[in-house]
């Protein structure tokens, strides 16, 4: 075959490969998108009846169903925290959590553990995010919930199906991890914040984790979490929801404002009719 034939074929072959794929393309069928009316559907197996044929339980904490507890969240404490590549990033992860409380209207809990010393008064936004919510003064008793004026409050909170309880604190091998045990034995589901619990240093955070996962806990860290209790972005709370995502998460606060920089660039029709 001369030259000119081969270079014919191979057109004759780059063109065919082209419209083999254009036609591809064309027939896609047409995407699917879920009507915005839609809401959360409940899974077909309840807990009890999972218990009962021996399958994993996801019970999940929602709204509805938990509390959080901030425990020693104390600038005493906090400055002696070694587990995190900086303190910023801890801070940043406690306030995110307490506004995703805060948005979720979920019920909460402050306690300290001898502030007047040295460990230092509790974080201050948590005072701001939280203004109305009394902070429990622990004046000796480690574990918040052996405390019996916190445990008093603690049990009347919990009333009504809220045992669900999402926990951080300072340290996470001590005021995080023995309320944890201790409400475990009592029957909570307890959901420790690792991310927004800090530890003196990486060897006490891996053991605390350790121990609570081998009890039964469920760790936890902030944003999934959040997107847990969210559930659907459609829900009213989305707006105060997504706030913490976007200035207490700086590499998706980024990505966010560069989308709504250039969101009238965008090639799939917006569902909701809020990108025009």
């Amino acid at each position: 075959m001369t030259s000119k034939l081969k270079l014919a074929a191979l057109s004759a072959a780059l063109v065919s490969a082209f419209v083999g794929t254009s036609v591809s393309a064309q027939t896609r069928p047409d995407d699917i998108v879920s009507p915005i009316t839609t809401q959360v559907a409940a899974l077909k197996t309840s807990a009890d009846e999972a218990r009962r044929l021996g399958r994993f339980v996801y019970d999940k904490p929602t709204p509805q169903n938990a509390v959080f507890l901030f425990v020693d969240h104390q600038i005493g404490l906090m400055a002696g925290v070694r587990d995190f590549t900086s303190l910023a990033e801890y801070k940043n992860n406690v306030i995110a959590l307490a506004k995703m409380a805060k948005a979720l209207n979920i019920p909460v809990m402050l306690t300290t553990s001898n502030a007047q010393w040295q460990n230092g008064d509790i974080l201050p936004e948590l005072k701001q995010i939280f203004p109305n919510e009394p902070i429990y003064r622990r004046t000796g008793i480690i574990n918040a919930y052996e405390d019996p004026t916190f445990r008093a409050a603690f049990e009347k909170l919990t009333q009504g199906g809220r045992n669900h309880v999402v926990i951080s604190g300072v340290t996470l091998g001590t005021c995080v991890t023995l309320p944890t045990l201790s409400m475990l034995n009592d029957g909570y589901k307890v959901f420790p914040v690792v991310d927004a619990s800090g530890a003196w240093s990486r060897y006490e955070a891996e053991a605390a984790m350790s121990r609570m996962s081998r009890a039964g806990a469920e760790l936890q860290s902030v944003y999934p979490l959040g997107i847990e209790l969210q559930a659907d972005w459609k829900r009213p709370t989305a707006d105060a929801m997504f706030e913490p995502y976007t200035n207490n998460l700086p590499e998706y606060g980024f990505v966010v404002q560069g989308f709504w920089n250039n969101a009238n660039k965008r090639t799939v029709p917006d569902p909701f009719g809020i990108v025009k």
